[in-house]
């Protein structure tokens, strides 16, 4: 189905009567009956009452939201992840053009070099050392890396790589000084040092640091586990929407609405980092037991001379029945708690039993109850 809002014509903020204004007029518009010479009347009709399903019921409203705001992060995602590859795919054929370049100036120095050589041969060193490096040239007819940079790219990036190198001219005539002074008749490097790492500048420059893959989003499902799971830290089983299976090990300090977070459990998309798994932790119903935090809480029924009187009481517990002791003049509204036997916390302890009291009567009447409690409304004691 296409997009409900655009369908109905509403805004994504819209009103529920304003969605149904919309809806009626729509409806109204394209119904079959009005449209009688239209054979894509009925269908349109019932996109358009299908849109309205979605967008009247809030729940349903909400769950279309998240699905259209999920996927329009991944066609972002998805589109980042394209651009960096078309990023990587120009700074590779950059690299092999600016190697093609070093090979082709190489070649061109090494011949005036070994002519040099050879015409520097009985002639006195500072002749041989003036012929054989004229002028510290690293490229052919004297030109200097970065001309070869321009020559490759254009001004712009030879004023990139300029910047990026941190005054590399200073360091280019350091280095004609230092060979100028060298009279040890060294023989001088295919190609000089400066003119590479001014090459890898460019190169890096133009590549730039390769971004870590994207991560594809996270997904939020609900954990259904038993209240026994909880107490023995169980490990359950989550079916996912591809029909994976994820092991959720449960640990201390979940409960009711705790989210469990399982990394790269999530979304995974091709060239993408998967996404994680929230679970969010829902007890299933128990008949004996309530969970509020890390408190049990159950109900016990007393008679009406225990809750006046006070006695003993045999209750269940997670770990078996125990016997407590009820104080006199117990209403409904007291409790009896104890220690120790609820679910594990996260501080390496356990939460507590809440015993509920709940004063119930007979089953039948009875007649001495009965005289007792209109003897004492009406204020006559025997």
């Amino acid at each position: 189905m296409r997009d409900p809002y655009s369908l109905l014509g509403v805004k994504r903020n819209a009103e529920p009567d304003e969605i149904k204004a919309a809806w009626r007029a729509k409806a109204k518009t394209v119904h079959p009956d009005q449209n009688q010479d239209d054979p894509s009347a009925t269908s349109r009709f019932a996109e358009i009452g299908q849109a309205y399903e979605v967008l009247k019921d809030p729940e349903r409203r909400k769950r279309y939201d998240r699905a259209a705001e999920m996927h329009q992060t991944i066609m972002q995602q998805r589109n980042a992840a394209r651009e960096a590859a078309e990023r990587a795919k120009a700074a590779k054929a950059n690299a092999e053009k600016v190697m093609e370049e070093l090979a082709k100036t190489n070649a061109q120095n090494a011949k005036p070099q070994a002519q040099g050589q050879a015409q520097a041969r009985g002639q006195s060193q500072a002749q041989a050392q003036s012929q054989a490096h004229p002028q510290n040239q690293s490229g052919p007819a004297g030109e200097t890396p970065e001309d070869m940079i321009e020559r490759i790219f254009g001004a712009a990036a030879a004023d990139q790589a300029k910047s990026h190198t941190g005054g590399s001219a200073q360091t280019n005539g350091d280095s004609a000084e230092t060979a100028k002074a060298d009279v040890s008749g060294s023989e001088r490097p295919p190609l000089p040092a400066l003119a590479i790492d001014l090459i890898a500048s460019i190169v890096r420059r133009f590549r730039g640091t390769t971004p870590a893959p994207e991560k594809a989003p996270d997904i939020s499902v609900e954990a259904t586990v038993t209240l026994e799971d909880l107490l023995k830290l169980n490990a359950v089983t989550l079916k996912m929407a591809d029909d994976r299976e994820v092991r959720l090990v449960l640990e201390k300090g979940m409960t009711e609405g705790h989210v469990a977070r399982l990394k790269g459990q999530g979304l995974k998309l091709a060239g993408m980092k998967s996404g994680d798994l929230l679970a969010s932790i829902k007890v299933s119903r128990d008949s004996r037991f309530r969970v509020e935090g890390f408190d049990l809480h159950t109900t016990l029924s007393i008679s009406l001379e225990d809750a006046v009187l006070g006695g003993d009481a045999s209750v269940e517990t997670p770990e078996g029945n125990r016997n407590i002791s009820i104080p006199a003049w117990s209403g409904s509204d007291q409790t009896v708690r104890l220690n120790g036997l609820g679910l594990h916390d996260d501080a390496g302890g356990r939460g507590d039993l809440v015993v509920e009291l709940r004063v119930v009567l007979w089953e039948k009447p009875n007649e001495k109850v009965t005289d007792l409690m209109r003897h004492m409304r009406h204020g006559l004691y025997v």
